[in-house]
């Protein structure tokens, strides 16, 4: 019988290495902007995202940057209207992220893993989004993360307390067949490429 661990640690390996792969520079950029206008015209202009901020993440290595579609919700761009845009703040391995405002106007602070995050004096947010980074998805809706579970005790929280849209955002590239899932892994709303969309819930 196969350890589902063991699974996931080799599916971990195999999935990072194929997307620290990704390095063209100008590849990755145009990747964040197709990946924001997909966002805009599959679910703010349809009118499929709840009212409510959004919480994003800042880019760990060779994570898809969705800092440019945070800004662009922030500032009100075109027929957007502005939102409240958070970041997320871990704390001990094992419970779930917090969220705060995120002002890009003002400093930022390096995190537990040397992340980005809002300082202690911005607000904390419950989002009614979640942009959910990844190192591999599956067509089922699946992801997998880098195993300190941050991500699953998170949407289960949130949940816990009001209805949350979880959009994973990835590159096409990291697809695999099947995800190794658990009974404790959340699945995903929605998952956006910088190609297509895919939709799990309705």
């Amino acid at each position: 019988m196969t350890d589902p661990r063991a699974a996931k640690d080799a599916a971990r390996a195999q999935a990072r290495a194929r997307r620290d792969s990704l390095s063209n520079d100008r590849m990755r950029a145009f990747a964040a902007d197709a990946l924001r206008d997909r966002f805009l015209e599959e679910l703010i202009r349809p009118g499929l995202l709840p009212d409510g901020a959004v919480a994003g993440y800042w880019p760990l290595g060779s994570e898809l940057d969705v800092r440019p579609l945070l800004l662009h919700l922030r500032t009100g761009g075109l027929k957007v209207g502005g939102r409240s845009v958070a970041l997320p703040v871990s704390g001990p391995r094992g419970q779930a992220l917090t969220f705060r405002d995120w002002d890009p106007a003002l400093p930022l602070a390096a995190g537990r893993y040397g992340i980005q995050e809002p300082g202690a004096d911005r607000p904390e947010v419950v989002p009614a989004v979640l942009l959910v980074p990844m190192l591999a998805f599956d067509r089922s809706g699946h992801r997998l993360g880098y195993g300190a579970g941050y991500y699953d005790r998170t949407l289960d929280a949130l949940r816990a307390i009001r209805p949350v849209l979880a959009v994973g955002m990835a590159f096409a590239a990291q697809e695999m067949d099947a995800v190794p899932c658990g009974a404790h892994d959340e699945r995903l709303d929605w998952i956006l490429t910088e190609r297509e969309t895919l939709r799990f819930t309705q």
